[in-house]
């Protein structure tokens, strides 16, 4: 399987993550991989490869992300928050919203994901 770690397009792909990370709603949150699933891979022939790096070229556009894209509400498949210097207040953030986290620092996609 051939690996790509970004996509051909940077700016193209970050703009489409953006723009369905600003549809998700107050109070809800969504998965780096499941908002990659969203996107169409570059190309056929990379799909397999996309699958696996989808969710870490989220990620990437999400570290990239304009002030009004909200970067919070986007979660690791765990329904945590990844490790990163700005943890503390994407927590803050989410709860500001009602998001309640559990004894796990898990956010209960059963009640919390979108779409």
């Amino acid at each position: 399987m051939p690996q790509f770690t970004s996509p051909p397009k940077v700016l193209d792909y970050n703009i489409q993550v953006w723009e369905v990370v600003r549809q998700i709603p107050v109070g809800k949150v969504s998965s780096y991989g499941r908002i990659a699933k969203m996107i169409a891979a570059p190309s056929v022939e990379k799909e397999k490869s996309y699958n696996a790096f989808g969710a870490r070229w989220v990620g990437g556009a999400m570290a990239k992300s304009p002030d009004d894209v909200p970067w919070w509400r986007v979660v690791n498949a765990q329904g945590k928050i990844s490790a990163r210097p700005n943890a503390l207040r994407q927590r803050e953030l989410l709860e500001a919203e009602g998001v309640i986290f559990n004894e796990r620092e898990r956010i209960d996609f059963k009640i919390y994901l979108w779409v």
